[in-house]
């Protein structure tokens, strides 16, 4: 699976929120805090960064997948 190379975090964010039950607990600088309850209480860093690197977005998809029980793929589908 290739990572798309143009995501910002802000599009990442609002595709978490609306399809995997996160939701915006505050922003610190350019980085946003999410949390969800769903499976069991998680919550994740996003840099509100234009785009996103590549490491950062993989670490970020590894640990939702991992907690999710899902593929990165089935998280990025319908973005």
């Amino acid at each position: 699976m290739k990572l798309p190379r143009d995501l910002s975090g802000e599009e990442l964010v609002t595709h978490l929120l609306k399809c995997w039950g996160y939701r915006r607990v505050h922003q610190v600088g350019s980085h946003i805090i999410l949390e969800t309850e769903q499976p069991s209480h998680h919550r994740i860093v996003v840099p509100a960064h234009t785009p996103l690197r590549i490491g950062t977005l993989n670490g970020i998809l590894s640990a939702i997948a991992a907690h999710k029980r899902e593929s990165k793929e089935e998280i990025l589908k319908d973005l």
